[in-house]
């Protein structure tokens, strides 16, 4: 697997979002066009999973949160940039989302839910905030920004 070939798989959900705005129902479009269940988002995780095996996905942090960018915003992405994390049983750093965020949690147990999710979209909105939680296992979490914009704000998850 090789940064295009990911680049690739992912050209069918940069076309579904581009022009959209980040609010639930694009998590709903998109959750019908891509089901969790479904061949693209298969693909998706199999290219993730290939990624890091190459060492080029996650390759930043320690275990438990690995992480890093693997597509910058450009016009081929319509301007989103493409993150994947993988964490197990993490809580991980504040941040707030200037132009919004959509994700993917894929589940490597069964179990794990990300901010209280299961598998699949869920998009946060413009200005939206939070600390991104994996429980109950261990998951994969695709996460695309417009623009690359976050925000990290060194609050504590007391």
């Amino acid at each position: 697997m090789t940064p295009d070939q990911f680049h690739h798989i992912m050209s069918p959900v940069f076309e579904q979002v581009a022009g959209n705005s980040l609010v639930g129902a694009l998590a709903r479009e998109l959750n019908t066009a891509f089901p969790s269940d479904g061949e693209t988002v298969k693909a998706i995780e199999a290219a993730c999973h290939a990624a890091i095996d190459a060492g080029w996905m996650c390759a930043e942090g320690v275990a438990g949160r690995q992480f890093g960018r693997v597509i910058d915003p450009a016009p081929e992405s319509h301007g989103l940039s493409v993150d994947v994390v993988c964490m197990k049983d993490f809580v991980g750093p504040h941040h707030i989302h200037p132009t919004g965020e959509i994700y993917l949690n894929m589940p490597m147990t069964p179990t794990a839910k990300f901010n209280g999710n299961g598998p699949g979209w869920c998009v946060f909105e413009p200005g939206s905030d939070h600390f991104p939680t994996v429980s109950d296992g261990e998951a994969l979490v695709l996460y695309m920004l417009p623009g690359g914009e976050i925000d990290f704000t060194g609050k504590s998850p007391d």
